[in-house]
This record gives C-alpha cells, sequence and structure tokens, in this order.
C-alpha cells in the first residue's frame, strides 16, 4: 500500500531553491534511504512531507489518517534539566508508562526506562528519540539524519535496529543520511538528491 507520494516537488526559501522536481513514492514496510551533500533539500524533502515547509512546486499525497513518527536532526536538550527517560517520553501527552517501556524495547534500550536524559550517551539519546518515534504505532518513520554524532560502529548499530524495527513492526522508513556506505545494507531503495 502507497503511503506517501510526492510529485515534481520543489522546496524554495525565498529565492534559494533547495529541492528541484523531485518525485518519491514510499511504499507500506520498505526503507528508502535519501542520500546527498548538505545543502541538496533532504531535511527539506522530510519538512515537506510532515508539512513543516510549505513546496514551492509539486505535490505531496499521504494516505488518509497516515501515523507517521519522526527523529529529527538534532534535538536541543538542556542537560542540566533533571528528567528521566520516561519523563521525557511522556511529555508529548497521555501516554502510558507501558506504552514507554513497549516503545523502548522496539528501539532495542529497555534498560533506560528510569535512566536520567543527561547520563545517555550519543547511541542512548538517538534509541531513546527513535523509541519516542514509535510510541504511537507509526506506519512510517521519518528519521532526519538520525546517526549524525554517532561513530561508525554506532551508526551501524542504529541502521540495525531500525532494520530490527521494520520486521517487528511492519512500518515504512524514510532516512535521510550522507553516509552511504553504512546505509546502503539496510535500505531497499537508495535515492540520491
Amino acid at each position: 500500500m502507497r503511503l506517501v507520494s510526492v510529485e515534481n516537488l520543489s522546496v524554495s526559501y525565498g529565492a534559494n531553491t533547495v529541492l528541484r522536481a523531485v518525485d518519491l513514492e514510499i511504499e507500506s514496510g520498505e526503507i528508502v534511504t535519501v542520500v546527498g551533500p548538505n545543502g541538496s533539500g533532504k531535511t527539506s524533502l522530510l519538512k515537506a512531507i510532515i508539512g513543516a515547509t510549505q513546496p514551492a512546486n509539486g505535490l505531496v499525497n499521504l494516505k488518509p489518517r497516515l501515523k507517521i513518527g519522526y527523529v529529527p536532526q538534532r534535538l536541543n536538550f538542556d542537560p542540566t534539566l533533571p528528567i528521566t527517560v520516561e519523563r521525557f517520553m511522556r511529555l508529548t501527552g497521555n501516554v502510558e508508562r507501558k506504552s514507554c517501556m513497549l516503545a523502548l524495547e522496539t528501539a532495542g534500550v529497555p534498560q533506560l526506562l528510569k535512566c536520567q536524559m543527561s547520563e545517555l550517551s550519543g547511541g542512548q539519546f538517538q534509541r531513546v528519540l527513535l523509541a519516542g518515534a514509535l510510541i504511537n504505532g507509526p506506519e512510517i518513520l521519518l528519521l532526519d539524519e538520525a546517526t549524525q554524532g554517532l561513530d561508525q560502529p554506532g551508526s551501524a548499530a542504529f541502521y540495525r535496529q531500525i532494520e530490527a524495527v521494520r520486521r517487528e513492526t511492519g512500518c515504512a522508513v524514510l532516512m535521510i543520511s550522507h553516509d552511504l556506505h553504512v546505509v546502503m545494507s539496510a535500505a531497499d531503495r537508495v535515492i540520491c538528491l
């Protein structure tokens, strides 16, 4: 089943066109990776898909009532805040502890529930963000440079976890990356911008 269809999409910021005439379809259960150099419009593509950026041209069509999980490129977090992983995950609304536990388990880090956010490594922090994106049972995960700041082994482990998430949940994944050699093994399709 088609979840996302992008047709002739262009995104501009003022006079600067960062994405030009992109076509993309994402089917249920597939992993698609978009790669390209800095400034090629990868993040703008994701923002257009979630409705955070208005296209200059073209269309973005989503399956009706599509449930999306999103992991941003960066999340500014004050490390001095005394907040546990569970509390962080429950900030988005009425989320039960059981849902937090299940999402952390799916992300491969169930032991982190009671840990302080400030004590997490970079890889653990990214897994918690992934768990947050999984908490409402998305049909598609959008990951924007989710391994930025991780070393090569950490990135490889994260991508293996994404493959496991897909196997467990059946959700589609659209990943943005500049790290082609790591994502090739995890992706069903790679799109170059």
